[in-house]
């Protein structure tokens, strides 16, 4: 009988560097939806949304339905639904983020409110990866928090890979506020469980399978995550961490592979095998 397998493929450094597709990426996933192996996209990058991730994606020339996708800004909205109370929030963060936290219907204060005393009235501050962030972004975050406000983290990366190398990510802004104020956050994404809570939703509508394999380039978010919840961990050397860092970790894959490009032929072949 056939092993049934899903998948969860983390994004940034495993399909794509910045706006430049891994070779290999389309014709993995043209691959699966061929074949009808089920699968998810899984992103700690809260700064698009899911219908903002698919755009991105058919620019590249890969195909993947929206709903298919799950990024930690997603998860974050579902975690606060879930365990919190409505009240304003206060977010640090991109355009993705705003989107999943304006569907809370909750109210979002601004820096322009804040500035005008706005920030005694926030209730939960989101921080996430924030291209466009400020001196003022943080400091009204710092007072909000110090005022009791809640504070929640998107995901954990301290870095992401992009084109030209390796960039500040969430992790490096939840670090900040976290010494500015003495706080520490929950943080949702990966490898944490409100990000395996998001994806197993997803996961249960492809029905039973034997095994759920964990894609990504980072050790200490997609190969502990793995770990953490029982799924085989693969990991491709396109992104953040190379060899030598399991070394230095004693974080271990089940699997290291170049590329998702390799990745496809180990599937031809694993597919082939459980017929």
């Amino acid at each position: 009988m056939r092993r049934k397998i899903s998948l969860i493929f983390d994004m940034d450094g495993v399909l794509y560097r910045g706006n430049k597709p891994v070779d290999g990426a389309r014709e993995l996933i043209e691959f699966l939806k061929d074949t009808g192996v089920p699968f998810i996209l899984l992103t700690n990058n809260s700064t698009k949304d899911p219908s903002m991730y698919r755009e991105k994606l058919i620019s590249m020339g890969i195909d993947v339905p929206e709903e298919a996708i799950v990024t930690s800004g997603l998860a974050t909205r579902l975690y606060m639904e879930k365990h919190l109370k409505p009240g304003k929030i206060f977010v640090i963060g991109g355009e993705g983020l705003r989107r999943e936290m304006e569907r809370l219907e909750w109210g979002i204060i601004g820096v322009d409110e804040a500035r005008s005393g706005g920030w005694k009235e926030v209730k939960y501050v989101v921080v996430g990866l924030d291209p466009e962030l400020t001196y003022e972004k943080l400091k009204y975050a710092t007072l909000a928090v110090r005022n009791g406000a809640g504070f929640i983290g998107t995901n954990p990366d301290t870095t992401y890979p992009a084109e030209d190398g390796i960039h500040p990510g969430a992790g490096a802004i939840i670090a900040a506020l976290r010494a500015s104020t003495g706080v520490e956050p929950p943080v949702i994404g990966k490898p944490n469980e409100p990000a395996f809570e998001a994806a197993r939703e997803r996961l249960r509508g492809f029905g039973d399978v034997d095994e759920i394999w964990m894609v990504g380039d980072r050790l200490d978010t997609d190969i502990v995550f793995a770990k953490r919840f029982g799924m085989k961990a693969v990991m491709v050397l396109t992104g953040v961490n190379t060899p030598g860092d399991i070394e230095k970790t004693g974080i271990v894959p089940n699997i290291i592979l170049p590329s998702v490009r390799e990745l496809l032929d180990y599937l031809k072949t694993f597919v082939e095998a459980s017929e």
